[in-house]
C-alpha cells in the first residue's frame, strides 16, 4: 500500500497536542491521546516526534509565537508619555479578560519546563526574547526583566486564585516597582 502524502501532518499533530494539554494538562498528553486528537495512525506521532518532550517543544514553540507576536505588537506600541505601570496594567487585564483558556495553556506548556529538561530552553527563550522586545522599547534590560517577571506573577496569580483583576492596586503595585 503507498503512503498518503499529508504535508499537514506533523501540524495537525502539533495543534492536536496543544488541544490535548488544553483540556487534559500534561498529565492527559501521549501519543495515543495526540494521535486520537488528529485522527492520525499512531505511528504518526511517533514518526515526526520520537518522544513526548520532542512533542511539547514543538507544541510550546507555537504557543509562546502566538505570545511574542501579541507581546511584540504590544511592545512596540508602547508610548514613552504614557507611564508604563499603566501600559503594563493594561496589557495584564486585557489578557485576563480575553480567552482564559488560551492563557492557562500557555502556561502549563510553560511550566512544563519545570520537570522537563528538554522544554526548560524553550520557555528561556520565550522570557529572553520578551525581555529583549520591552528593554529595546524602554532601553534598560534590569527594568525590562523586572517587569516580564511582574507580568508572568500577576498572570499566574489571577488565573490561580480567579480574584478579579483590580487595575488601580496592579498600576499602583507596578509604580512601586518601578520606583
Amino acid at each position: 500500500m503507498a503512503r498518503r502524502y499529508d504535508p499537514d501532518r506533523r501540524q495537525r499533530i502539533i495543534d492536536a497536542a496543544i488541544a490535548v494539554v488544553g483540556e487534559q494538562g500534561i498529565a492527559g498528553l501521549s501519543h495515543r491521546a495526540v494521535a486520537a486528537a488528529a485522527e492520525v495512525p499512531l505511528g504518526s506521532t511517533t514518526y515526526h516526534f520520537a518522544t513526548l518532550d520532542d512533542l511539547l517543544v514543538a507544541a510550546l514553540r507555537q504557543a509562546n509565537g502566538e505570545w511574542l507576536a501579541d507581546f511584540a505588537r504590544w511592545a512596540d506600541g508602547l508610548d514613552p508619555a504614557v507611564p508604563l505601570a499603566d501600559q503594563v496594567t493594561e496589557l495584564v487585564g486585557r489578557t485576563l479578560a480575553g480567552d482564559r483558556a488560551r492563557v492557562e495553556l500557555e502556561y502549563e506548556l510553560y511550566l512544563a519546563a519545570l520537570r522537563r529538561e528538554a522544554v526548560r530552553p524553550i520557555a528561556e527563550e520565550c522570557l529572553n526574547e520578551m525581555v529583549r522586545l520591552l528593554g529595546r522599547r524602554i532601553g534598560d534590560e534590569r527594568t525590562a526583566r523586572a517587569v516580564v517577571a511582574f507580568i508572568d506573577g500577576l498572570l499566574l496569580q489571577h488565573l490561580l486564585t480567579g480574584r478579579p483583576f483590580e487595575s488601580a492596586g496592579v498600576r499602583a503595585g507596578l509604580a512601586g516597582v518601578l520606583g
